[in-house]
């Protein structure tokens, strides 16, 4: 399956915001003297010198470097380029051109794409844009982790193909590697448009490979590599500049010798001089990302009772009186088990669970559609509370269960469409998912075997709830076709096909071994620089789009987040303590892409019109504070108010 890629209005706007700043800019190549080596430069020199031979001519014609022609229009012109797409793009003036301070990264110019809009899509579209008016061919990507490298690299590969159809030409990006410095004599070479990825610690850090961009290397004709890309004048662009603004990185960029730098965010924390905007209220008023729903699970204290209450949700019917799905312990001879079933108003728990004391005087006084609770001896337990004696791991097999059901209505919902469902699950520790005996051989771990079991049991719940849907219809069509098992249509047969042990699957760090590991996470880090965990994600993302594919639900470890952007996750329950904002927001936001379906075609408004969030609307299967987390999101896209802040010494702040 191959993901297919159109034209968007809002991405041409953000290019185009870009490409206007430099309005009067003349189209111009620019060629230097590739420095092959100590000996051609003194070469060079002697060139210059009008001492030139058939034979040095020759060694110089193959030493032509390719750079950025200087900017030639004046810091004034450039300001009113600036401020005429400010106002075409109802933005605030910048007064002045606004810069870092204390660094020379060139102009700097801020667009702001929320997460899932295409932002990589729209800088790689911008740089052919910026080689067709201007002649600029040399690019410098900078990210702050492993994990966006990747994923940026994943994008150019999956966009060649309708770059190419567009422009007549390919990109072919690398990803910087201090053990192949001969990648930067290729792109400092090359005549065509050259992309180098690189992360900041690549260059910023203080360990040994990070230090031989700046070193000469006998591998490299004794030069130092930074050198050669100095002499390209390449243009900067920063993805998630927020987190690589630090003062040393910035000093460290200025090695670069950048022609102008460009920054893509969708939380910039510092902007200089915006040019374009696209933010959550946008992004959610034009349908270019999902809709966000919440399943919370609030874990109460008991008072009126002592037994064990989860109330999963109150149903509505136009006939009968409100029903609530209620889960509650029951006795079976001398075993206690725990037991979900549709309850009424003045349904007694104590006779239900077979006499369990703690049960005692427990009777259901009320069923509240409206207010979406049940009344327990006077208590009011809401859809989502969970009462009485609950440890973790009983909380944790409620949110598998919960991602499970939401998962099974939505992939009802779109089978028919031929878009394939995800769901998933972050957890912090590997041995959670998967374990390994003596002998190495796998062995499911803890939340593994919860959700087979559970997931064995929605499948057969499901399953005879489709059964009896199907069957109360035909009584009214048919009524000689009823017959127990029968399963209309192909979605039956899709979810019957696979066992619990083939819909889910792991992406985690990988050992020598071959065995799962937690990824290796840096002091002071959140995120891991694991490539291997990272290289089996990207690798899989079309696979996993394909129905031919049983995974469906994805286990990965929350360092690994950012690695993750799979359209079609619809579903994201994070079997951890999430309390860091900025966090939460990261992980919601790996399930926020519109999705695709079976051909790769995006559904967004145009393929799908007015139903592009009753098809993309994202659950997010949360903890008390998850959830309150999420509302707050959806909130501020409902009352968000936007603010503008004068310019205080040449820095616009957030």
């Amino acid at each position: 399956m191959k993901l297919q890629f159109k034209e968007q209005q809002f991405q041409v706007n953000a290019v185009k915001a870009v490409v206007d700043c430099f309005e009067g800019q003349a189209l111009k190549t620019n060629t230097f003297t590739l420095e092959k080596s100590k000996e051609l430069l003194r070469k060079a020199k002697q060139a210059s010198t009008n001492e030139m031979t058939l034979q040095l001519e020759s060694e110089l014609d193959e030493a032509i470097g390719y750079r950025n022609s200087k900017i030639q229009i004046t810091e004034s012109q450039m300001l009113k380029n600036i401020n005429a797409v400010q106002q075409r793009n109802e933005l605030l003036e910048s007064e002045n051109i606004e810069r870092p301070r204390n660094v020379k990264l060139g102009y700097n110019l801020t667009i702001e794409m929320e997460t899932g809009t295409g932002k990589t899509y729209t800088y790689i579209r911008t740089m052919y844009e910026l080689n067709a008016k201007y002649g600029w061919s040399k690019f410098i990507v900078i990210v702050p982790s492993i994990a966006i490298r990747e994923g940026v690299y994943k994008s150019f590969e999956v966009t060649q193909e309708h770059f190419q159809e567009k422009f007549g030409h390919k990109i072919k990006p690398f990803i910087y590697n201090s053990s192949r410095p001969q990648d930067i004599e290729t792109f400092a070479s090359d005549n065509r448009i050259s992309v180098m990825i690189i992360n900041t610690q690549a260059f910023n850090a203080r360990g040994k490979d990070a230090r031989r961009i700046y070193q000469e290397l006998d591998d490299f004709g004794t030069r130092k590599p930074i050198e050669i890309i100095a002499q390209t004048n390449p243009i900067l662009i920063i993805d998630e500049p927020q987190s690589v603004d630090g003062v040393r990185t910035l000093e460290s960029m200025q090695d670069f010798n950048p022609l102008f730098t460009l920054r893509y965010s969708a939380t910039h924390k510092v902007e200089y001089n915006k040019v374009y905007r696209l933010d959550a209220l946008d992004a959610y008023q034009k349908k270019l990302v999902k809709k966000i729903q919440v399943k919370g699970i609030n874990l109460k204290g008991s008072t009126g009772t002592t037994g064990y209450i989860y109330v999963e949700q109150i149903s509505l019917s136009n006939s009968k009186p409100p029903v609530a799905l209620v889960e509650y312990e029951q006795r079976s001879g001398t075993a206690v088990k725990r037991v979900r079933k549709k309850l009424e108003k003045g349904a007694n728990l104590y006779e239900l669970s077979g006499d369990m004391p703690q049960y005692k005087n427990c009777v259901i006084q009320e069923v509240d559609g409206y207010f979406n609770k049940i009344v327990v001896n006077g208590e009011d337990i809401y859809a989502g509370d969970a009462v009485g004696d609950l440890d973790e791991k009983d909380f944790r097999r409620i949110q598998i269960r919960e991602t499970i059901y939401s998962h099974l209505q939505k992939e009802k919902a779109l089978f028919g469409s031929g878009i394939k469902v995800l769901s998933l699950f972050f957890i912090d520790s590997v041995d959670k998912y998967r374990v390994y005996d003596d002998e190495g051989e796998q062995l499911l771990g803890e939340y593994a075997q919860i959700f087979e079991e559970e997931y064995n049991n929605a499948r057969s719940e499901f399953l005879d709830l489709f059964n009896q849907e199907y069957n109360d219809y035909l009584k009214d069509t048919d009524p000689s076709a009823v017959h127990k098992g029968y399963m209309p249509g192909t979605f039956g047969a899709y979810l019957k096909r696979d066992n619990a042990e083939d819909v889910h699957d792991g992406y985690f760090s990988i050992d020598k071994k071959k065995k799962f590991v937690d990824p290796t996470v840096k002091r002071g880090k959140e995120d891991s620089d694991d490539i291997s965990a990272y290289d089996l994600i990207m690798k899989d993302k079309e696979r996993l789009l394909s129905f031919e594919e049983p995974t469906r639900f994805l286990f990965s470890h929350s360092a690994l987040k950012e690695g993750w952007d799979n359209p079609n996750v619809f579903q994201i329950c994070a079997l951890k303590h999430s309390d860091a904002t900025i966090r939460r927001r990261q992980e919601v936001g790996r399930g926020m892409r519109l999705c695709v379906n079976k051909n790769g075609i995006r559904q967004d408004f145009d393929t799908v019109g007015e139903q592009v969030h009753d098809i993309n609307k994202l659950t997010v299967i949360a903890s008390e504070s998850y959830e309150a987390f999420a509302r707050v999101t959806i909130r501020n896209c409902s009352n968000f108010k936007r603010k503008t802040t004068k310019s205080r010494s040449g820095i616009l702040p957030r």
